[in-house]
């Protein structure tokens, strides 16, 4: 699950999408998403609704979030 700032950051840049983007495929608004990656290293303080939106455009795009002791994300092995 994604849990913090540092995660949704990492997990835009590895699928190569700007804010702008995650935010209309979330139905969030860039100043959310903005503000989710300002959040740090800390666990985001956003609704249940809005990560699992973000997390949702995210694993779209091919992003698996890990959370097996610490937050991390990869991209999603293809067939081939």
């Amino acid at each position: 699950m994604l849990t913090t700032g540092h995660q949704l950051k990492a997990a835009r840049a590895l699928a190569g999408v700007e804010q702008i983007a995650l935010a209309e495929a979330s139905g969030v608004s860039v100043g959310t998403i903005r503000n989710m990656e300002g959040q740090g290293s800390q666990t985001l303080k956003s609704s249940l609704q809005t990560i699992k939106a973000v997390q949702t455009a995210l694993e779209a795009q091919g992003v698996e979030f890990l959370n097996h002791g610490s937050p991390g994300v990869r991209l999603r092995k293809t067939e081939g």
